[in-house]
């Protein structure tokens, strides 16, 4: 219901837009003055003014009242879901064997600390390594200070 109600509306928006571009703003009647009254000939002897006001009355109307039934509905979201008919299944655990790297190869007793020496504890650093040197700029080249001869 709710998508039906959604493209009348969109095409009444771009109806409604055609009927307000279609309309002559108001110096359009001085056109009449000087022999441009035969070309709104179509719509009668008044021209297409009362039609359109009308028309744009109109589809005013219906946009609305497609506008308060698209805000209703949004007050009232349906109770289904296209998620209802997901079945959830549950996640399968897979059992990891340790790495053998991160095992300690010496058993230590629980309630010990192993001691290690403050020299061992620290990370080791690579040496520092010296900035580089950027290249001198090359050097440039003199102007001639006369022009070369054109040829004629």
């Amino acid at each position: 219901m709710t998508t039906a109600i959604t493209i009348i509306h969109v095409l009444v928006c771009l109806f409604l837009i055609l009927v307000i571009l279609l309309q002559a703003g108001k110096g359009a009647d001085m056109g009449t003055l000087f022999g441009g009254g035969g070309s709104q000939s179509v719509f009668g002897s008044g021209g297409a003014a009362p039609f359109l006001t009308k028309m744009t009355t109109g589809v005013a109307i219906v946009f609305m009242f497609t506008s308060l039934g698209l805000a209703i509905s949004s007050i009232h979201p349906t109770a289904s879901s296209i998620m209802d008919d997901v079945v959830e299944t549950p996640a399968v655990k897979i059992p990891v064997a340790p790495d053998e790297k991160k095992v300690p190869h010496s058993p230590v007793q629980q309630g010990t600390v192993p001691k290690t020496d403050a020299a061992s504890a620290k990370p080791e650093m690579p040496p520092p390594q010296e900035a580089p040197v950027p290249a001198q700029p090359a050097t440039p080249t003199p102007i001639p200070a006369t022009p070369a001869p054109v040829e004629h």
